[in-house]
């Protein structure tokens, strides 16, 4: 039991610290003027994208199309701006991040 508690801790202080490492990368690049986890802001909330694409298979490079080149109409009026300074691997990270929430 003593070692079943211990590996439960050290799974959530390392998921933690991947969840806080990657919305540290997203105030990094700006992300957050348009979005926030829980709650619509200008962009839609990033719980709110995981759900929208759950299962689906295409939904990694769809996303990283939106963030490198823009999109609009998905989520309404506003457009998402291109954001090619943010280098794929970091995109990547970050939509992983965005989809497991």
């Amino acid at each position: 039991m003593k070692y079943f508690v211990i590996a439960a801790s050290a799974a959530l202080v390392f998921s933690a610290g991947n969840a806080s490492a990657d919305l540290a990368m997203a105030q990094k690049y700006n992300c957050l003027s348009c979005h926030r986890v829980d709650t619509k802001l200008v962009g839609p909330a990033y719980k709110d994208v995981a759900k929208k694409y759950k299962g689906d298979a295409k939904a990694r490079e769809h996303l990283l199309g939106a963030v490198k080149k823009g999109s609009k109409g998905v989520w309404g009026a506003i457009p998402m701006p291109p954001n090619p300074q943010v280098p794929e691997a970091d995109a990547r990270k970050l939509i992983d991040w965005i989809l497991s929430l």
